[in-house]
């Protein structure tokens, strides 16, 4: 399964979309600051993900949901959890 995911930097509120193989240790590779663009705004919660059978397909889904609509998507996604 592959996944495509955001993480909402609880410093700042600020929102990272990626994607990835396994969810739980990509996180915490975010919130052990392996990763370069996310280590500065340490500790991350995952705020939203959804599963795909391929890789291309979470790719396709992180790239609309970096998009404005995605953007769009993401506030009525998050707001209403």
């Amino acid at each position: 399964m592959y996944y495509a995911y955001v993480l909402q930097s609880m410093v700042d509120g600020r929102l990272y979309k990626g994607h990835c193989e396994n969810i739980e240790s990509r996180l915490r590779d975010h919130n052990t600051g392996k990763t370069r663009s996310t280590k500065g705004y340490v500790p991350w919660k995952l705020v939203y993900f959804e599963t795909f059978e391929s890789r291309e397909e979470a790719i396709e889904r992180e790239r609309y949901l970096k998009s404005g609509v995605g953007r769009e998507f993401l506030k009525t996604q998050i707001l209403s959890q």
